[in-house]
């Protein structure tokens, strides 16, 4: 006969384990000897060794007691839902690795690849990491909003690069957030603003890809206050009798046929 500690000690468990197995009514425990000890035989340390099996594999303590008390085929049928339910916390674990990644990779979060790649694009054109910062979260909303378009979209930005005017525009933009309002470079943003808005309007391309006022209130506002010189060119635009920034709300018939300075 065996006492409490040399149990727990063939079955590869602690006291505290054992104890705990009898509160829950996995470990029947034994009466006491004349001495006060309890005194355990062969049956329990081996009941004991399959509870610490079914428990390190990750048999909830619950599920154990059945699993115990069932015949072979009903045991292994139980083991196979265990095994079951087990690949399927294996595979939410890895998505949650997955996504840790993205976390530490930074603009990855909650990113398509294809957004990546257009960002990685903009500083291969040398483009300030704080002005891809905030390109970064607006595509962060717009890719929420529109997740079965973004690839689609990104790919049209891409077009837009091969613009000279578009690439003018970001060469214009190293150190725009520090501009004061009355900044000569302003003006010249607005001029190749207007030009590649002049070409949206020519293509079809001013309904902001169907978003609604409030949110496209919300992208219009974030460039607005990303710094002065912003404000200025919606101002100058606005002058020239355009509206409108993420949706061209107003065109004014008489810019279209417009000369205006070459980028």
């Amino acid at each position: 006969m065996l006492t409490i500690s040399q149990l727990a000690a063939y079955a590869g468990v602690t006291v505290r384990a054992v104890r705990h197995y009898h509160r829950v009514g996995l470990l029947p425990e034994p009466e006491r000897d004349r001495s006060g000890y309890r005194q355990y035989d062969a049956t329990a340390v081996v009941r004991l060794i399959r509870i610490r099996t079914l428990a390190d594999a990750g048999v909830p303590l619950a599920r154990v007691q059945e699993l115990l008390d069932a015949g072979p085929e009903e045991f292994a049928e139980g083991v196979r839902t265990i095994d079951t339910n087990l690949r399927a916390e294996i595979r939410r674990l890895q998505g949650t690795r997955t996504r840790l990644a993205r976390l530490a990779a930074g603009e990855h979060l909650a990113l398509p690849r294809s957004v990546v790649g257009y960002l990685d694009r903009l500083r291969g054109l040398g483009v300030e990491e704080r002005y891809i910062e905030m390109e970064r979260d607006a595509w962060i909303m717009i890719a929420a909003q529109l997740p079965h378009l973004i690839d689609f979209v990104i790919a049209k930005k891409h077009e837009q690069l091969d613009d000279p005017d578009m690439l003018k525009l970001y060469s214009l933009l190293r150190g725009a957030p520090d501009w004061p309002v009355d900044d000569p470079r302003v003006v010249e943003v607005a001029d190749v603003v207007e030009r590649l808005m002049i070409r949206a309007v020519e293509a079809g391309e001013t309904g902001g890809l169907g978003f609604d006022d409030q949110f496209t209130d919300l992208l219009d506002s974030t460039m607005v206050q990303s710094s002065p010189g912003a404000g200025r060119v919606v101002e100058i635009l606005e002058e020239r009798g355009w509206k409108g920034w993420t949706r061209i709300e107003r065109v004014p018939a008489d810019r279209l046929g417009t000369e205006l300075p070459p980028p």
